[in-house]
């Protein structure tokens, strides 16, 4: 008799990059599906050019949920999620469509949510234009950096090779049991309308889900925009950046609100946002040398880490550049 396959749902934001969700579409095509039931749905938050209408030229296995392009990330997830719900899967699979995806990725983190009980899982981040290093992943909580840290100066010599516990996911890519949602609830887009993800898998981790970085499933992601310096802004455009736009990566009002709802305590929270403000004084006036963003990250993994997780191969690393498309 066979065995029923694990049906996961997938969902993903997206808003005006037509290539690059189309791109992760191909992608997701190739993944290995041994034992699941897996299907797609993409949260169009109101492209203007033409993301929806090729998705479904394309790829009309894909379910196209229609927003207004007010949703933005938080929303635009929890748009997919609601949707991907109705469906009854056992696990929601969150992802953004800057990413191309490891054949293997989805069946080791299957694997690992259901050898480990009670868990939420993410791969490992690479950069896709340098396969070999760690885009961002395992962030860590930390008075002194002035909140969240992530380990993003690591390569894969340096990971683990077994699944190991962490204090949060990064929101790119992670597996969540429908059960853990049910229970949790969704991403609080009032809150965090763009930046939601540290804050759920952190309520996740306080209602008892164990968070586990899988670092056998990899996926390769698109490197970051440099931030503009600070010390080169108008005052308007620096106003801007800290007070009114909270898309913005200093956006004070963000950065006090994750800390004050995901620091071990108030007391932290209240220390690391104080940090925070000293580090982006110093900044701008061009004093804050080392300090912390040049500080080794080594302390923060995991101490049992046994051998170091092998580098990708040259399959991985051939499919981790852009594929060719249909």
């Amino acid at each position: 008799m066979s065995q029923k396959p694990i049906h996961v749902e997938i969902t993903a934001p997206v808003h005006n990059r037509r290539e690059i969700t189309l791109q992760a579409l191909r992608s997701l095509s190739r993944i290995d599906r041994t034992g699941l039931s897996v299907h797609i749905i993409i949260v169009d938050d109101g492209s203007t050019d033409g993301t929806g209408e090729a998705i479904r030229e394309q790829f009309p296995e894909v379910e196209v949920v229609q927003g207004d392009g007010n949703l933005w990330y938080t929303a635009g997830t929890n748009r997919g999620i609601e949707a991907a719900l109705e469906k009854n899967p056992d696990y929601v699979l969150a992802i953004n469509d800057d990413a191309v995806f490891d054949e293997k990725f989805l069946v080791r983190l299957v694997n690992c949510a259901e050898t480990h009980t009670r868990s939420v899982v993410g791969p490992l981040l690479l950069l896709w234009d340098e396969p070999h290093k760690v885009f961002q992943v395992a962030p860590k909580w930390s008075v002194s950096y002035g909140g969240w840290q992530h380990l993003n100066k690591q390569t894969v010599f340096t990971m683990p090779r077994e699944a190991w516990e962490v204090e949060a996911i990064v929101g790119n890519c992670v597996l969540i049991p429908a059960e853990a949602i049910r229970r949790v609830g969704l991403m609080d887009a009032k809150k965090f309308p763009h930046y939601g993800d540290t804050d759920y898998t952190v309520r996740m981790r306080r209602a008892g889900w164990r968070l586990m970085i899988e670092p056998r499933s990899r996926i390769f992601c698109q490197p970051n925009a440099p931030l503009p310096s600070l010390r080169q802004q108008s005052v308007k455009n620096l106003l801007n950046r800290l007070l009114f736009n909270e898309r913005s990566a200093h956006s004070l009002k963000r950065i006090w609100m994750l800390n004050w709802e995901t620091s071990p305590s108030r007391a932290k929270g209240l220390l690391a946002s104080a940090v925070f403000l000293t580090r982006l004084g110093l900044k701008m006036f061009g004093l804050s040398g080392r300090w912390p963003n040049d500080w080794p990250e080594e302390h923060l993994l995991p101490r049992a880490q046994g051998e170091a997780s092998p580098p990708p191969s040259e399959r991985q690393m051939t499919r981790s550049a852009v594929p060719n498309k249909r």
